[in-house]
Order: C-alpha cells, then sequence, then structure tokens
C-alpha cells in the first residue's frame, strides 16, 4: 500500500472522531432554559407550604411533578445532553435529599417544620439553578460580547 494512502487510512478517520468529540455538550436550549426556571419558581413555591398538611396540595404537589417529568423528558431527548439529564435524575429521585426527596418526606410525615423547609428551598432551589447555569453557559461569550453591551 502506498504510504499516502496507508496515512490517510489512518488519518482520515481519526479526523472524522476528533471532530465528532468536539462538542460534548449540546447546545444552548432556551425553551430548556425557561422551562427550568419557570419550574423552579414552581416547585419553591410549593415547597413553602410544606409546612401544611400534605393532603391539601395532592394536585399542586401533581402538577409539579407533571412540569417536571415533561422537562425532564425534553432534555433526555435532546443529543449530548447527558450531564444535563444526571442532574435532572438528581433532582427528581426521591431517594435522594433534592426535590423527589423533599416530596417524599412531605408525603410520609404530612407536614414539616418552617426551619426544615427553608433550608431544603435553599438546597433545591441551588440544584435548579446549577441545571439553569448549565444550560446557560453553552452560549457562547466573549469580550465582544461584553463591548457590544455598552
Amino acid at each position: 500500500m502506498n504510504p499516502l494512502k496507508r496515512i490517510l487510512a489512518f488519518a482520515l478517520p481519526l479526523i472524522f472522531l476528533v471532530q465528532g468529540c468536539a462538542t460534548t455538550t449540546a447546545n444552548f436550549d432556551q425553551y430548556a432554559y425557561a422551562q427550568t426556571t419557570a419550574v423552579k419558581v414552581e416547585a419553591l413555591d410549593l415547597m413553602t407550604h410544606a409546612t401544611e398538611n400534605v393532603s391539601v396540595f395532592k394536585d399542586q404537589i401533581k402538577d409539579v411533578d407533571l412540569k417536571l417529568q415533561k422537562i425532564y423528558e425534553y432534555e433526555k431527548n435532546r443529543p449530548k445532553n447527558g450531564i444535563t439529564v444526571k442532574m435532572w435524575e438528581l433532582l427528581l429521585d426521591p431517594e435522594k435529599r433534592l426535590y423527589g426527596g423533599f416530596i417524599k418526606r412531605w408525603q410520609t410525615e404530612s407536614t414539616l417544620s418552617k426551619a426544615f423547609v427553608e433550608e431544603a428551598k435553599k438546597l433545591i432551589g441551588s440544584g435548579f439553578d446549577k441545571v439553569a447555569e448549565l444550560e446557560s453557559n453553552k452560549i457562547p461569550r466573549n469580550e465582544e460580547s461584553i463591548k457590544s453591551f455598552q
């Protein structure tokens, strides 16, 4: 085999592999960002009521859970979005300390203390912020974008 052909036979697949791996995360998605921030507000508002009996809020819990499942399904089906999907899974997992675990605890105990709710809201709010931040960081930024803002 000709040396040039050998080099091309090795180099071309390598170039395509590197190009394919160059983008390891999904591009910025305004819908995903907007849905994440909107459902965060609704989830934290719902959590505020956890000092009251959970039975009064069953419909609201179901509504927020449905919205969370919708955004999770949307994120799950975006290409190159594994990190975001994992973050959503942690937020929603009823066996973890984030939103899913909070709701499970509220349903188990019927009411939660105000101090617990306030601390949980900080932790869970931060979790939602991290998902939103990951999405917003997908927007390319540079010095020129700052200058054009002035």
